[in-house]
């Protein structure tokens, strides 16, 4: 009894290969006798859940599966697809496909790796199932919802399953499949239903009802997209216009010079670059290391140009305003001298590269993330600093009463100094946060000038509370009216909005008492 049994185990061992065997070959038939019959082979290969099939139907996809003359198809390292031996490749071909076959291959593809063990394949699998939709796929993606866990992959997979039983015949399935279609807040899901209005006018009334609700969701998201692209906006005005609510809020000056410091700290950033290019194991530190080189880097030069130029200037704010505006037409000439007019490349870290999913499908792109979070940890550094610190308490002191801070002993000139390479160092870290979404060029700081004084006034000249709200109330404004008026008449109507509020409140959101308010 017992050689029985293992004889016929063995058998039913033996034959299950075969059996697979056969089920393949018989899918295989017709690939490559044209493009019709490619098409019907690599539909049967996706329904026949053979792992076999993914690498052939890849080398398919990637234009590298050949066949022989006897009807061998061959894999790129010369293998028979079938039994996975080496075979004869004298006068193999390679079997060419076109667009339909290319529709196909992608469904086909689709339903293999709807079983993948990894994660982001099965994901991609149910998006393109979702996308090449067909009763043939109820069956397979009915089983895999039975064995995923993972709630994203879960949700794509129940989209794809109501965008194949749309095609069923049973209208109570494809009302339940509009309704779960009418979830999904994406453009294939509406294209569907748009069809499927088409072709089921009977059921319009229910798909004008999941049409609506998909496109209330996409409106959601393209709201809270725009968002984010605005407080992204806000946060770089915020890096840019710190060292301004510094230098002009606090001292007075008017520098018309800031963009050039902007643009030498991202100049700093390339150079950092460089220099840690050459070594491996520094190379992913770049970015942070070109932190404090940038700040460096500008607050010597700010330094340089208030010992050497501006602490003649106070009180004379047109010719401060003129002689900052030729300095940095000197530096923008200097750098193109130096680095050339051709734009710099700064690469990003690969943990500010690619794009984020929220909740709700909203993308946002991770380095424009990472610097709101860069532009927040700025500010809390400069508000720490002058609160917290001998240095802040001397430059309040000055502003407050230059003359009683001098009798106290403290050397005002220094003072000056520190202030001004204080707010050109906070340029310079804007320059940092520019080149991971801007280009490195000697125009960098040109477009953020204007649009930093903005910010400045609007908030309150010498409030770093101002500062923030006014930095990313315009960003909001701006991204939320180019949709509708284009970036030019976006700026030009916030512009006409800043003279107006400027004229009902001349000192901005958040008055503050000093040198430049009682000038």
């Amino acid at each position: 009894m017992k050689r029985s049994l293992l004889g016929f185990l063995l058998v039913l061992l033996l034959a299950l290969p075969a059996s697979a065997q056969d089920h393949l070959a018989t899918a295989l038939t017709g690939l490559g006798d044209g493009f019709g019959q490619t098409a019907e082979a690599v539909e049967r290969l996706g329904a026949l859940g053979d792992p076999r099939a993914i690498p052939l139907l890849r080398a398919l996809q990637d234009g590298t599966l050949r066949r022989t003359p006897a009807g061998t198809v061959l894999l790129p390292d010369d293998t028979d697809a079938m039994t996975g031996a080496k075979a004869d490749a004298a006068g193999a071909e390679g079997v060419r496909i076109n667009n339909r076959v290319r529709q196909v291959l992608r469904g086909a593809l689709g339903r293999l790796q709807l079983v993948s063990p990894d994660a982001v394949e099965r994901l991609a699998a149910a998006e393109a199932v979702f996308r090449t939709p067909g009763l043939e796929n109820v069956p397979l993606l009915q089983a895999a919802l039975a064995r995923e866990t993972v709630p994203r992959i879960r949700a794509q997979l129940e989209l794809a399953l109501a965008a194949s039983q749309l095609r069923a015949d049973d209208p109570a399935g494809k009302r339940d499949a509009i309704a779960r279609l009418g979830t999904a807040a994406t453009t294939e899901a509406r294209a569907l239903l748009i069809e499927a209005r088409i072709v089921n006018p009977e059921l319009a009334t229910a798909i004008n009802v999941s049409i609506a609700a998909i496109e209330q969701r996409l409106q959601l998201r393209r709201i809270a997209e725009t968002l984010f692209q605005g407080l992204s906006l806000g946060s770089v005005l915020l890096l840019a216009a710190l060292g301004l609510a510094v230098t002009f809020g606090v001292m007075g000056v008017i520098n018309m010079a800031h963009g050039e410091f902007v643009m030498l700290g991202a100049y700093a950033t390339f150079m950092v670059q460089e220099l840690c290019r050459g070594i491996p194991w520094l190379a992913p530190w770049a970015l942070p290391l070109a932190v404090p080189a940038a700040f460096l880097l500008t607050a010597a030069a700010g330094a340089l140009l208030e010992r050497g130029l501006i602490r003649h200037l106070y009180g004379r704010p047109l010719e401060t305003l003129l002689m900052t505006f030729g300095v940095g037409m000197i530096l923008q000439q200097a750098v193109r001298l130096a680095f050339g007019a051709q734009n710099r490349e700064v690469i990003s870290p690969a943990w500010m590269q690619g794009t984020l999913l929220l909740p709700g499908g909203i993308a946002v792109t991770q380095n424009r993330l990472w610097i709101i979070v860069f532009g927040i940890a700025v500010l809390l550094v400069v508000v720490a600093a002058i609160r917290f610190t001998r240095f802040g308490l001397e430059m309040r002191a000055v502003v407050q009463n230059r003359r009683i801070a001098a009798t106290m002993g403290i050397r005002t000139g220094r003072v000056d100094a520190m202030t001004f390479a204080f707010g050109s160092g906070l340029a310079g870290l804007a320059g940092v946060a520019l080149s991971q979404i801007d280009n490195v060029s000697p125009n960098l700081g040109t477009g953020y000038i204007i649009d930093s004084f903005m910010v400045v006034v609007f908030g309150g000249v010498g409030s770093l509370a101002g500062t923030l709200v006014g930095a990313l109330t315009l960003g909001v404004v701006n991204k939320m009216l180019e949709p509708y008026a284009g970036a030019v008449l976006a700026k030009v109507f916030v512009l006409v909005a800043i003279m107006l509020f400027i004229q009902r409140r001349p000192r901005g959101l958040f008055a503050l008492k000093g040198r430049a308010a009682e000038s």
